[in-house]
């Protein structure tokens, strides 16, 4: 049996564990889509997105622009709210996914997909409360959490590896992007 630790022990276990930074944000105290693009603007590899609802136009921006430069996007959206956005009618959504390297799935059947969290380049997390929307990051109280610890990122990419692979393609439900079929 495991007695209670000394402060002493307690001090020397933190000291031997890796260091991760953790970043927490609030609306509408702060606009969450200028930390949510500069994250996205930093991305030199990939992004892993899962988003429930993806509107705001700063953020599609940052992700268009990230796209320009090579990096590879995976999305994984909500149905519903997918349709709602009806990307068919132009605008930054439709230019987005006709990218060749931006891969769009949405989770077919069930309940919500409602997570709203990504990676950037495996190597930090975002994830809080707020859409992915104008009043879900500047109006609306909530949060935006950013954390670099490896441990929660892969677990991160495990979970989005595994909604990825059991989406439906976006081109399946009448939407022809390039990238699609990833």
């Amino acid at each position: 049996m495991i007695g209670r630790l000394t402060p002493l022990v307690c001090l020397a276990l933190l000291a031997a564990a890796p260091a991760c930074a953790l970043e927490l944000h609030y609306a509408p105290r702060e606009n969450l889509a200028l930390i949510d693009a500069g994250l996205i603007d930093d991305s030199v590899d990939s992004v892993d997105m899962a988003a429930y609802v993806l509107s705001d136009q700063s953020v599609i921006a940052a992700l268009i622009a990230a796209a320009d430069r090579g990096v590879v996007i995976r999305l994984y959206l909500d149905k519903g709210q997918y349709a709602q956005h009806d990307p068919m009618r132009g605008g930054l959504i439709e230019k987005l996914l006709g990218y060749p390297n931006v891969f769009a799935r949405v989770k077919g059947k069930g309940v919500l997909m409602h997570l709203k969290a990504y990676v950037v380049d495996r190597r930090v997390l975002r994830t809080g409360s707020g859409n992915f929307s104008r009043p879900g990051l500047a109006e609306q109280d909530n949060d935006l959490v950013i954390v670099d610890d490896a441990k929660a990122i892969a677990e991160f990419e495990a979970n989005f590896d595994a909604i990825f692979g059991r989406g439906t393609n976006v081109e399946a439900m009448g939407t022809a992007v390039a990238g699609g079929r990833r």
